[in-house]
């Protein structure tokens, strides 16, 4: 939610939770609003809006050219020779 408001938190106790839980996660599915589950007042798991496939699909790819390849990085760091369990 970048650069509006953000929707307030609602907190719902663990017991109404799992009483309604199967409406409680449809609404937050069609408001897109998140919800606070909470266990004598302290939370214990936020329920969030689902993202959409596209959003699922953006990180890929999103680390390119922020890497650069210096040297080979396909040859040994080290002489094989000098390896100890490959001498006969």
């Amino acid at each position: 939610m970048s650069g509006g408001k953000k929707k307030p938190m609602r907190e719902i106790a663990i017991s109404k939770f799992k009483a309604k839980c199967l409406s409680l996660l449809e609404e937050v599915n069609k408001t897109k609003t998140p919800l606070r589950v909470t266990r004598r007042g302290k939370a214990i798991a936020d329920v969030v809006p689902a993202s959409s496939a596209g959003d699922e699909r953006s990180w890929i790819g999103s680390l390119s050219g922020s890497v650069d390849i210096v040297g080979d990085v396909v040859s040994p760091v080290i002489d094989i020779d000098s390896i100890e369990a490959l001498k006969h």
